[in-house]
């Protein structure tokens, strides 16, 4: 693991894959805390409980899981779509767009894809008001992975197969090093991106993940800037 870009080991990719949440907007931003809100009441709804029980709760089905939503439909049998409904209504006003980073996306040889666990309306509200949904090919969201959410091996496996992506010539971008674990094991360049300065701003969101430290191969707290940084040995 380093913190240098090094745009030559990047000089192979053709395939550029990025998680949304936390990734492709820094966590300062706090977007996702708002879904992380929202999770909570629907928890609190759901079962009747308290705010600091159901909050509880959805970060052990999170853990438990893979992902609170997961957890719901297993033991409670609730509908996927109401809850990727609710838990996504949420203000997008106040990301900034971020014409950098647009621009070192569309500057990236070969195709680009958004792979998230949220859903699909999530992740195009998201990169439209960033100002860079124009340059993704493709978004692989939770309902192609048929509902099962990543570090899930079978769920990079349908990515993999529905877009003819060949991981010997793939980068994955992520904000959880487990999320990492596969890509790195299918032959992935992997990245990390962590907070501003190396810091959480907020920690129950953000997981340092330590264990997957070895699926790691970069770590960025400027994803706009190390793209640029390594652009210049990138074949074109």
């Amino acid at each position: 693991m380093t913190n240098q870009p090094d745009g030559k080991a990047f000089s192979h990719v053709q395939e550029w894959v990025f998680d949304l949440d936390n990734t492709l907007y820094p966590h300062h931003s706090n977007l996702f805390a708002q879904v992380d809100v929202r999770i909570t009441a629907f928890v609190s709804e759901l079962l009747s409980l308290p705010r600091d029980e159901a909050r509880a709760l959805q970060k052990r089905l999170y853990k438990e899981y893979g992902t609170t939503m997961n957890g719901l439909m297993a033991l409670h049998g609730i509908d996927p779509d109401d809850f990727l409904e609710k838990v996504h209504d949420i203000d997008y006003s106040g990301l900034t767009p971020d014409p950098a980073l647009g621009d070192a996306i569309r500057a990236l040889p070969g195709r680009k894809f958004i792979f998230t666990n949220g859903d699909r309306r999530h992740a195009e509200r998201t990169a439209r008001q960033l100002g860079i949904l124009d340059h993704f090919d493709e978004i692989f969201d939770i309902i192609a992975a048929e509902l099962e959410p990543k570090p899930a091996a079978a769920t990079y496996g349908r990515f993999l197969k529905r877009h003819g992506v060949e991981p010997a010539q793939a980068a994955m971008f992520e904000d959880l090093g487990r999320n990492l674990e596969v890509p790195k094991s299918l032959g992935m360049r992997t990245v990390l991106i962590v907070p501003r300065n190396f810091e959480p701003t907020f920690s129950e969101i953000w997981e340092r993940d330590a264990a997957y430290d070895d699926a790691v191969d970069f770590v960025t707290d400027d994803l706009s800037a190390f793209l640029t940084s390594i652009s210049p040995a990138l074949p074109r």
